[in-house]
C-alpha cells in the first residue's frame, strides 16, 4: 500500500512576466513505511515538490494524495490540520527557538497542539534519547552544535507522531561528521517508528541511507 499517490503534478510560477515551470507533470507513488530519497542538482524542482508535499504550497494542477487525502484540494484550514497531524518536517537551516532547551523545543509542537503536558515532555525526552541527546536535554539550542541543532530538529519532527517525514536537505550546512550522524539519526529513528520519509539532496552519498533513491531534472523524474 502506498503512502503517496501523485499524479500529473504541476506548479508555475510567474517571475517577472515570466513563466517558471517548477514541476512539470510529476507522477510518483512511495510505499508506506519506505525512504524516498530525490536526488538533483538546485533548481531542478526538488524542493518545490517537498513544499508541496508538507502542504507549504499549493500545486498549479493534478493530484497529491497522501494517507488518501487530497492535499491540492484542501483549504486553508485543512492544510493546517494537515501540516500539525499528517507531516513532520526536518528543514536545512534547523529552524530552532535560541532561547529554549532541547526539551522545549522538541515539546513545543505538540504543546501547541494542545496535547497533555507531561505525556508530551516524555515522548520528547524518548526522541532525544534516541538521537543520542540524552545529555543535552536542557541544553539551550543556541549552545548546541549544528548536528545536534539537526538532531533536535529531527525528533521535533516526530512529535506529533506524524506519518510522513519530510527532510529538505537535512546535512546541507553540516560538516562531514556531522552529517553521518544526523544520516544516521535519520534513517535509524524513522524505521524504528515505521514512517515513510521523503528526503531532497543534492548528494548521492547521502541518498545511499534511502530504500528507493530518484532523481530530478528540470522539474521532472529522470
Amino acid at each position: 500500500m502506498s503512502l503517496i499517490e501523485i499524479e500529473g503534478l504541476t506548479k508555475s510560477y510567474e517571475v517577472e512576466n515570466r513563466a517558471v515551470h517548477a514541476l512539470q507533470g510529476v507522477d510518483l507513488s512511495v510505499p508506506t513505511g519506505q525512504f524516498l530519497a530525490i536526488i538533483g542538482r538546485s533548481g531542478c524542482g526538488k524542493s518545490t515538490l517537498l513544499n508541496l508535499l508538507g502542504g507549504l504550497d499549493v500545486a498549479t494542477s493534478g493530484a497529491l494524495r497522501v494517507g488518501g487525502e487530497d492535499v491540492s484540494q484542501l483549504d486553508e484550514n485543512g492544510l493546517t490540520k494537515y501540516r500539525r497531524e499528517t507531516v513532520g518536517i526536518v528543514f536545512q537551516f534547523f529552524n530552532l527557538m535560541p532561547l529554549l532547551s532541547s526539551l522545549e523545543n522538541v515539546a513545543l509542537p505538540a504543546l501547541l497542539a494542545g496535547k497533555p503536558r507531561r505525556a508530551t515532555f516524555e515522548r520528547a525526552t524518548n526522541l532525544l534519547e534516541a538521537v543520542g541527546l540524552e545529555n543535552r536535554l536542557n541544553q539551550g539550542a543556541s549552545l548546541l552544535s549544528g548536528g545536534e541543532m539537526q538532531r533536535v530538529a529531527l525528533a521535533r519532527a516526530l512529535i506529533n507522531d506524524p506519518q510522513l517525514v519530510l527532510a529538505d536537505e537535512p546535512t546541507g550546512n553540516l560538516d562531514s561528521h556531522s552529517a553521518h550522524s544526523v544520516l544516521e539519526s535519520l534513517s535509524n529513528l524513522t524505521r524504528r517508528e515505521g514512517k515513510t520519509v521523503v528526503m531532497v539532496t543534492h548528494s548521492r552519498e547521502a541518498a545511499q541511507i534511502a530504500d528507493l533513491t530518484r532523481e530530478m531534472r528540470d522539474g521532472k523524474f529522470v
